[in-house]
């Protein structure tokens, strides 16, 4: 469903991304860990056609990042970090206005609006302007947005940066349903409790490259450490020496 093969990324002389390769299939949630820097949201943005590879290619359900990015940005859901929502809008015609975006027909809309409400606890909350959210609030209601045409693959920015437990653990529920339904979904964080939780395998980046890949026992095993934070170290630190 998603493939990445030797994706490169320069900017400059920085070489960001240094050929890396991966795969996610249909109905597996994959994490991808890294240090500050590593390049992460470089690869993602990358996937989700927002930044041109400089070598490599990715696939997204068929979909060439680079012969084809608009339509793989119409197979994907994308949630960065840095996304914005319109302040005077309530998450109700927020949702609403970007499903017209991406072509639903009314009656269609309508219905992902009522799901997208309830499954992300947008209630209590639905009829209030954006501007007046709390962190939270907005980061539930930027994921309902993302994935309002149901695309069959999700690429996630750090979904849970910053967000209290409600908040956390609804995403959490949607990542874990959106498997279920054979969704292909990628996620970057820094959170190793929501690895465990929610991956089924996970690759680590460092300096560009794709140092370690495996469900959370293979890397546990690899390391011979008893924490996935701690296999983390020591396989970014492996690398750097």
């Amino acid at each position: 469903m998603i493939e990445v093969l030797g994706l490169a990324r320069r900017y400059g002389a920085l070489e960001a991304l240094r050929g890396i390769s991966l795969t996610v299939s249909a109905g597996e949630v994959y994490a991808l860990l890294g240090p500050n820097g590593a390049g992460k949201t470089t690869a993602l943005r990358c996937l989700a056609g927002l930044l041109k590879p400089s070598g490599g290619t990715a696939r997204v359900d068929g979909a060439d990042v680079r012969s084809d990015p608009r339509e793989v940005r119409r197979r994907i859901g994308f949630l960065s970090a840095s996304m914005g929502l319109y302040e005077r809008l309530t998450p109700r015609e927020l949702v609403r206005y970007f499903g017209r975006l991406h072509g639903l027909d009314p009656a269609t809309v309508e219905i992902r609006v009522r799901t997208l409400v309830e499954a992300f606890a947008l209630g209590s909350f639905g009829d209030r302007q954006c501007g007046r959210l709390s962190t939270g609030q907005r980061q539930r209601v930027s994921l309902a947005r993302t994935v309002v045409h149901d695309p069959p693959a999700l690429i996630l920015d750090e979904p849970t940066l910053g967000l209290d437990i409600l908040s956390g653990q609804a995403i959490h529920t949607f990542v874990r349903t959106e498997r279920e339904r054979g969704k292909a979904i990628l996620f970057s964080t820094h959170h190793m409790g929501e690895v465990e939780l929610l991956a089924d395998r996970v690759g680590i980046l460092s300096d560009g490259r794709l140092v370690a890949e495996g469900t959370v026992p293979e890397l546990l095993e690899r390391t011979g450490e008893g924490s996935l934070a701690r296999a983390f170290l020591s396989l970014v630190s492996e690398a750097d020496g």
